[in-house]
């Protein structure tokens, strides 16, 4: 039976979330998730560590979800609340880049969720360097994406890259440290909504799900497509998850570029860690 293992809440885009043990799925994924993010002073648009890696190396936590009170562990041990005036400076120069924190917006506000400028001309070095992608590896199949991410960082009213959703199993985690035993592949670096204890199936069970519905508790979801990989998975996390670069390389080239799956929430609900994962079509 499949169950789930664990269960991700990231409440600043692009930096460390914390385990809960229950969540609410709404069409907007797992309540709270992703409800701040940081917007590039020197670049503009809303930003994750795609181009501001050292994100990865701070840590959120809800002090209250229902005011979206979030503290932030610096790589420094020290912490800092997004209700302090001094936070944006004060993550700014942990992360040695200019940014100002700010809470998701609704839909209507495109300018908001707008994409800042590139920082390159040429648009294929610019995805290698979003994508991580040396000259002779192939970037994704973008059709798998929303098309709106084009034009905005994230679809608006969200803070997610693509999809609301993306579940990895401990069937991948167990294959990515058999593949490449020499890296760190630490939940982490991956930075799933939800880990789904496969049990003894090999490989990356999750790639077959696309298309299929499930039920987890009182929710429902619906698998969409492989998540394609970028740079964020090379990035440093901690001493312990240093930066990497076979990491991506192994996903590149044995994996057809992906880990972990998108999903979408077809039914609002909830459900906790230890709960069933069932199909129902």
């Amino acid at each position: 039976m499949l169950r789930v293992q664990e269960i991700w809440s990231y409440p600043v885009k692009s930096m460390m979330g914390q385990r809960v043990e229950q969540c609410t799925l709404t069409e907007l994924g797992i309540s709270g998730d992703r409800i701040w993010a940081t917007r590039d002073l020197e670049r503009g648009g809303i930003r994750g560590a795609k181009k501001i890696g050292g994100l990865m190396g701070l840590t959120a936590r809800y002090l209250d979800v229902s005011t979206g009170l979030v503290e932030i562990t610096l790589p420094n041990g020290s912490v800092v609340r997004t209700d302090e005036q001094s936070v944006h400076e004060i993550v700014s120069t942990a992360i040695d880049h200019p940014i100002f924190l700010e809470k998701l917006r609704d839909a209507q506000d495109l300018e908001h969720f707008r994409r800042g400028a590139p920082d390159s001309s040429d648009i294929m070095q610019e995805l290698r360097a979003v994508f991580g992608r040396t000259d002779d590896e192939p970037l994704p199949d973008f059709s798998s994406f929303p098309p709106e991410i084009m034009e905005f960082e994230s679809p608006p009213g969200s803070y997610y890259d693509a999809w609301p959703l993306m579940l990895m199993t401990t069937s991948a985690l167990r294959a990515l440290s058999q593949s490449v035993p020499g890296s760190n592949m630490d939940v982490r670096r991956f930075r799933p909504s939800l880990v789904i204890n496969t049990g003894e199936l090999d490989g990356h069970p999750e790639f077959s799900w696309t298309g299929k519905h499930a039920l987890i508790g009182t929710a429902q979801i619906e698998f969409l497509a492989a998540c394609p990989r970028c740079v964020m998975v090379t990035r440093a996390i901690t001493a312990e998850i240093p930066a990497d670069r076979e990491v991506l390389r192994h996903i590149v080239r044995d994996l057809d570029q992906n880990v972990g799956i998108y999903a979408r929430v077809t039914v609002p609900g909830s459900f906790g860690a230890g709960d069933a994962m069932s199909f129902v079509s």
